[in-house]
């Protein structure tokens, strides 16, 4: 299927280009209040390419990679699907389908977001000729928290999960759909590229928006243990610790990073898409209001890393 071949290759390169800002913004959510590392983004960005190179931040890139196709298979299958059942073509439809999509891909989003948040977490602050690296690789820290905690360990963090992905696939889907349908696209249209640009670049900042504070919780949760005792005994206590250590603004961490990934990654993923799709189809009639066949978050992100990681948002 061209489309899924795509998909796979834009999320591809939007894992490559996002994962730097996915590093920073795990790394911003989970420093220490008491001995903060970073004082913000830009700072972050510096700190981790001085003190572990280029290559510090693109820690953990393997673990999207690898969850990328699967995760792409099975938004593909079931928002399709789910669209069908529900007949009508509406923007509601798009964010049932999204959100269905959104819950069941979580059983490959939660390992490989856990994967990749423990190696980005892995030697923060050290140089990297100093590090001891606790993990080999995303495979290797799968791998020994299988070993010490079981299935348990490595699905930690899956009810953020699912509360993260769950509504941010729906109204990543139902806010591409209204934004084409009120900027209109047609084949013939002259801006039609720079409105799917637009269109799919807000739907991915619209999405992390309506999440992001218990992505903030989920890679609390997910880093908690990394080298030492864990601090949170639940959601719940995590909740409560961080916000009578931080205040409610603690919901915020690493925002900025997450904004400037998810408006490039995802406009260029959803124009990439419905272009494609298009061109595939031997410019027979665009797709109603140029509205792409569903498909997975980038950065995960989400792919997605993306919201992930990953393609995550990693992790949108």
């Amino acid at each position: 299927n061209n489309l899924f071949v795509c998909v796979v290759f834009s999320g591809a390169a939007g894992v490559l280009v996002g994962h730097p800002f996915d590093t920073v913004k795990v790394r911003l959510q989970v420093q220490s209040v008491d001995r903060p590392l970073y004082r913000g983004t830009f700072h972050c960005f510096q700190s981790i390419v001085r003190q572990e190179s280029v290559f510090g931040l693109y820690k953990g890139i393997g673990s999207p990679m690898m969850g990328l196709t699967f995760i792409n298979a099975i938004v593909f299958g079931v928002q399709g699907n789910a669209m069908r059942h529900l007949g009508q073509d509406t923007p509601t439809n798009q964010f049932l389908a999204g959100a269905a999509a959104g819950a069941i891909q979580c059983v490959i989003c939660c390992p490989m977001e856990l994967a990749k948040t423990r190696m980005q977490m892995q030697g923060t602050g050290m140089k990297k000729s100093s590090t001891k690296k606790l993990y080999k690789n995303s495979l290797d820290c799968l791998s020994r928290i299988y070993q010490r905690e079981g299935l348990r360990g490595v699905n930690r963090g899956m009810v953020t999960t699912l509360l993260r992905e769950t509504p941010g696939f729906g109204v990543y889907f139902w806010a591409y759909d209204v934004l084409t349908r009120g900027l209109g696209c047609e084949p013939e249209d002259p801006y039609m590229i720079p409105k799917l640009l637009l269109a799919g670049g807000m739907a991915g900042i619209a999405s992390w928006l309506s999440t992001y504070p218990v992505d903030v919780i989920k890679s609390r949760l997910q880093a908690d243990g990394v080298g030492g005792d864990r601090r949170y005994s639940g959601i719940a206590d995590c909740v409560r610790q961080s916000v009578q250590r931080e205040g409610y603004m603690v919901f915020t961490r690493g925002l900025t990073s997450t904004l400037l990934r998810a408006f490039p990654v995802n406009a260029a993923t959803f124009a990439t898409v419905t272009l494609v799709l298009m061109y595939a189809r031997g410019g027979e009639e665009c797709p109603k209001d140029c509205e792409p066949a569903p498909l997975a978050q980038a950065a995960p992100p989400p792919v997605q890393q993306a919201p992930s990681s990953q393609i995550q948002p990693s992790s949108l």
